[in-house]
């Protein structure tokens, strides 16, 4: 089981999801690993069960089916959200070394997973199959630092595995925007107004890809867009949910 993620080095990449060892767990270098996770440590990734069915925003109560305070009074212009987990230990921390650390053997787990996720959601949980995918798009500065836009790396290996085109530019950025990191709702909602702009034309449906969804600012104001540029059914496809 996973019992801390910091202890972890480069030291041990050749080994981690090697198959001259059997496929080493990433969390805890178990032998018996697959897609990278131990079953062990695969239990202890926090399971988003109960959340706002539009939104995706974890609750402290038993439903898939209701709908979050903010949902009810602020309807989002996306109509639903594909969110399997909750943004907490350890998950946060794998999700931080693979986005920030450029470590991506913590993120093809989580991706590998996903899929699986997408593809039970596509046949027998209700989702429609969109038209293309549309990773979050990321300031050209910021991905010179970090290397890669990982948005668009999970959309790309969800669309080869589930076999929808993806579009990494059909969205762009117009404006450089402070770090979101640290603002509230509001405050990233106006920060990111009048920041994107379509560059093509948008089909019916689409799917935006995303690793984390915070406050939810960013696909709102993506959805809002790519809605005005003609997307009649528009979901949002993340690997984690930040609780309230």
């Amino acid at each position: 089981m996973i019992k801390g993620l910091n202890w972890l080095s480069t030291f041990t990449d050749k080994k981690v999801n090697s198959v001259k060892h059997g496929g080493l767990c990433v969390a805890c270098l178990s032998a018996n690993a697959f897609n990278g996770l131990c079953q062990p440590c695969r239990d202890d990734l926090p399971v988003n069960r109960w959340h706002c069915r539009c939104c995706a925003l974890p609750l402290a109560f038993p439903s898939s089916e209701l709908l979050c305070g903010d949902c009810l009074k602020h309807p989002p212009p996306f109509d639903r959200s594909c969110i399997p987990w909750r943004y907490q230990y350890p998950l946060d921390g794998m999700i931080g070394r693979y986005k920030y650390n450029g470590q991506r053997k913590f993120g093809r787990p989580l991706i590998s997973d996903f899929a699986g996720f997408l593809e039970k959601s596509l046949h027998h949980g209700g989702a429609t199959r969109p038209e293309v995918l549309v990773p979050a798009p990321m300031d050209a500065k910021r991905r010179r630092q970090r290397g890669f836009n990982q948005a668009q790396d999970i959309a790309e290996t969800i669309g080869a595995q589930l076999n929808i085109p993806v579009a990494p530019g059909l969205v762009q950025r117009v404006r450089q925007v402070r770090a979101q990191r640290e603002l509230n709702r509001e405050a990233r909602l106006a920060n990111l107004r009048g920041v994107f702009e379509v560059t093509s034309t948008v089909p019916e449906r689409v799917a935006i890809v995303d690793d984390v969804v915070t406050t939810g600012a960013t696909v709102r104001v993506l959805a809002s867009v790519l809605r005005d540029a003609g997307a009649r059914e528009i979901q949002v496809w993340a690997l984690a949910r930040t609780p309230g």
